[in-house]
């Protein structure tokens, strides 16, 4: 894999910036992690029983330590995604490598979480062109594979127009053996 454990680095395009998550996003990342109307886009498989729903600032805080210390064991990275008009954070963007023993061995996994009122076609397509295209050399891999549930019709347009297709692999759960469905793939 590349460097992007040593240095993280900073990705944009004209609306949004994309940089390590900090402790000091807590407060308005709140505003993402405590919205009811977001939960349901957030990909939890395969996280514990975590399902990304964070009320306080208490557990907010908890998560981000939680990021940071899953970024310097070499699990994976946790991006602020900054909207460069209002200068505020609005989501985070997780990306690992994902080693397997199921149709998904060596694929970059990419976590999508925005408020609701960025869960827009246009705004997750802009987020996808920051991201999908430095992911292949950052995490080493030829294939990237997201969740996309079926109701999330913005997201499945954006990801669609995009070059994603959905996939009738099932994702198995590295604990729990889980089957976990609804994953969208694009390969290089």
């Amino acid at each position: 894999m590349s460097n992007v454990y040593e240095q993280c680095p900073i990705l944009e395009n004209d609306r949004f910036l994309l940089r390590f998550v900090t402790r000091g996003d807590a407060t308005d990342l709140l505003k993402v992690y405590s919205d009811k109307n977001a939960l349901p886009f957030f990909n939890s498989d395969n996280c514990h029983g975590d399902n990304f729903y964070y009320p306080t600032k208490e557990r907010m805080d908890k998560a981000i330590d939680f990021w940071l210390y899953s970024y310097n064991q070499k699990f994976f990275v946790r991006w602020t995604i900054i909207d460069k008009k209002t200068e505020e954070p609005i989501g985070t963007i997780e990306l690992f490598h994902r080693i397997a023993e199921d149709d998904f061995n060596h694929v970059g996994v990419l976590r999508l979480d925005v408020r609701s009122d960025y869960e827009k076609s246009e705004a997750i397509y802009e987020l996808l062109s920051v991201i999908i295209p430095r992911a292949y050399e950052l995490f080493d891999c030829k294939k990237i594979i997201s969740k996309v549930p079926v109701y999330a019709i913005e997201r499945i347009d954006a990801f669609s127009k995009y070059g994603f297709e959905k996939s009738e692999s099932l994702l198995e759960g590295t604990m729990d053996h889980y089957l976990y469905n609804n994953y969208w793939i694009i390969h290089k």
